[in-house]
Order: C-alpha cells, then sequence, then structure tokens
C-alpha cells in the first residue's frame, strides 16, 4: 500500500474520525484509525462499536490496499507536519513509512483484518433534511440531555417523525426540551439516538441552507450522511418518557418576557452562586415586573425587569443554570412562560406556534428573603 495526500485534508479527516475511536480497547484494532484507497481517494474510520465515523479525501495511489495505524500516535505525526504532501508507504511486514518534507517517521501497524465491519444500514433514505435545520433542533434538545445511568435511554434525544413533522425531544429529571420542523417525508417511525453521536454530528453540520443531511434507519442502528461524512451510530433501546403526559395543559400564570433581559437578571443574581453554595433563584411575578433575587453567605442580588403578566401573581424558584440553558436556546427575542403553581413544571414557548416547548421543573425556595 502506497499514497500520497494533502497535509490539511488529511488532518482535518483524522481529526474527525477520531471522535469515534476506542479510548480504551480490548481489541487493539478498535485503537486504530481503518485506511484504505478507493480509486483516486483515501477512505479513513474510526470506530469503537457503538458509534463510527468514516470519511474520504483526495489523494494520489500508488499502491492499493488498507490498514490500521494507531490513532494517537497518527494524530500527533500529523499535526507536527511542516510539509503540505504526505506519502505513506506499508510494507509486507507491517512496517509503515511516513514521509513529509526531510522527515521520515516508521511506525508499526495493526492488521487490517483485526478491524470490525460497520453495520449495515438499509439503502431506503427515511428522511433529508437541511443542514442548519437540523443543527439548530440539535442545540435546541442536547442541553437536556441526562447523564444519568439509571435510565438509559434518557442519554439520547428522541426522533418522531410523523405525518410530514419531525419532533426530537430530550428529558432528564428536571427539565425536557422539545423542537418540531415541517420536513419532506412519508416516513412515521420514532427512535433514540444518543447524546454523543448528537453532539458529533451537529459539530459536522454546515449553516448552508443548499447541504442536505440524509437520515438512513435500520432495526438498531442509524446513518447520517453529511457531506463527504457517514456517521452510524447503535440505537438506544428502552422506554422513553410519555413526554406529553409530562407537559402541563393548563396554567393560572403566563408572562411575556424579553429574553436577553430576563437573562440578563438572572447572570446578575448568579454571580453569588457556585459550586458550594448553590442557591435557587427566587422570582417574583407581580403586576407587570419581574423581581429575581438570590440569597447565598456570599451576598444577595435583587434586580428587577419589565414584562407583561397575565393571571395570578407567583414567587417560583428556579435552579439558575437550568433556566439560563432553556432561555439560551428559545433563539427569540421574546417568549411566553407558563405557569400552574410554584411547585408545578413552567414551560417555555414561542410567542406564535409550537417550533419548540421547554419544560422547567421549580425548587422549593425558603421564605427567607
Amino acid at each position: 500500500m502506497k499514497f500520497s495526500c494533502n497535509k490539511t485534508d488529511l488532518s482535518e479527516a483524522l481529526l474527525n474520525t477520531l471522535k469515534a475511536v476506542a479510548s480504551n480497547p480490548s481489541n487493539p484494532a478498535l485503537g486504530g484509525v481503518f485506511l484504505k484507497t478507493e480509486e483516486n481517494q483515501l477512505v479513513l474510520s474510526g470506530y469503537d462499536l457503538q458509534f463510527g465515523i468514516t470519511t474520504s479525501i483526495p489523494a494520489t495511489i500508488d499502491q492499493e490496499g488498507s490498514i490500521v495505524l494507531p490513532a494517537r500516535l497518527f494524530s500527533e505525526i500529523v499535526r507536527e507536519m511542516d510539509d503540505d504532501t504526505v506519502t505513506i508507504q506499508v510494507e509486507k511486514n507491517l512496517l509503515t513509512n511516513i514521509k513529509y518534507g526531510l522527515t521520515n517517521t516508521t511506525i508499526i501497524a495493526i492488521d487490517p483484518t483485526e478491524y470490525p465491519s460497520f453495520p449495515q444500514v438499509n439503502n431506503d433514505i427515511t428522511l433529508s433534511i437541511s443542514q442548519p435545520v437540523l443543527k439548530g433542533m440539535i442545540e435546541q434538545t442536547l442541553y437536556a440531555v441526562s447523564i444519568d445511568d439509571q435510565r438509559p435511554v434518557h442519554k439520547g434525544i428522541k426522533f418522531e417523525l410523523k405525518d410530514g413533522v419531525l419532533t426530537l425531544i430530550s428529558v432528564d429529571g428536571s427539565r425536557l426540551a422539545l423542537c418540531k420542523q415541517k420536513v419532506k417525508s412519508q416516513e412515521n417511525c420514532e427512535f433514540v439516538v444518543p447524546g454523543r453521536t448528537m453532539g458529533d454530528i451537529a459539530k459536522l453540520l454546515k449553516d448552508s441552507d443548499t447541504d442536505i443531511c440524509n437520515i438512513y434507519k435500520s432495526e438498531k442502528h442509524i446513518l447520517f450522511e453529511i457531506g463527504h461524512y457517514r456517521v452510524f451510530s447503535r440505537l438506544l433501546e428502552g422506554n422513553f418518557l410519555d413526554y406529553n403526559s409530562a407537559i402541563p395543559k393548563s396554567f393560572t400564570t403566563t408572562v411575556v418576557i424579553n429574553t436577553k433581559d430576563f437573562t440578563n437578571s438572572i447572570k446578575k443574581a448568579s454571580v453569588i452562586i457556585n459550586d458550594r453554595f448553590k442557591e435557587p433563584i427566587r422570582i417574583c411575578f407581580e403586576e407587570n415586573n419581574i423581581v429575581v433575587l438570590c440569597k447565598t453567605p456570599l451576598g444577595e442580588v435583587q434586580d428587577e425587569i419589565k414584562a407583561e403578566k397575565q393571571g395570578n401573581d407567583l414567587v417560583i424558584g428556579f435552579n439558575n443554570k437550568y433556566l439560563l440553558d432553556a432561555l439560551k436556546y428559545t433563539f427569540c427575542d421574546k417568549v411566553k412562560m407558563s405557569f400552574g403553581s410554584e411547585i408545578a413544571p413552567m414551560t417555555i414557548t414561542p410567542l406564535e406556534g409550537d417550533d419548540f416547548l421547554f419544560l422547567v421543573l421549580p425548587v422549593r425556595i425558603k421564605n427567607d428573603i
């Protein structure tokens, strides 16, 4: 096997495929990057049996073949390259020579026959969606993915595709995030993709409306086709929360707030909250004012902003981080907050439509301020 390619192309492809390389593999091959030549392309793959990424870059092929190179070592070699072109040649005894400029480096490769095959995924497209649309939907739900191992299925984002509408849902013990978009698809299905997979996919997605992501689903795996990247993942199994029953249907107080003003007010109160003193933010909704208060052993903060309130006055407490996360991903200048009581879940929704819904559970507060 012998080929030459551009160092920049190789570096970018390697950076992304490394995300799927196993950290502490029982099989040494899983700790490597699989390289294979195809026509005038070099294909790079990383795979840890749960998650995989494969991509290709242009290359000049002198001799066809495949090899597995130790991922961390190979990436360090590429990072130190100071020439535009790199030539890699593999001998029969797996000794691999990497040449760039006046530098020659020889490392021992891993037998490519020890590298596992990627899962087979259906050839039929389940969904085609604009890359920036999918990227925005991932951002609006990824923050609420659970990190609790007690319910592994909640460590992912649920996809629901029904009647031309795609809905993404995430949930942990204290909050829920939901967003939806109309799409061109006749499929009706649902599945849960690991949060880790969705985070890495978001980094690959482009911001141009002309870029499309194709999604292929099989019984236990999902494939995202993003430009010249193919991202494979095993789906999560289990009973996902019946989120419709968790969303309140009636409210006694609704408030329209300026997102930026409310966010800034919470940030001001958060300066006296740290890992040692994790007191909740106390929020008072009175007339058309919002009073934000916080008191910890470090001090006391009170701030006030204008709002448009309908319904009962209310005093309620929240975890400052959970509230800031929900506000951050509304992507709206103004939103509606709805409350049933000081102990019922609060929802944040757009002023019009139902593109998203964020739910945050309140925190019980002391009557000492």
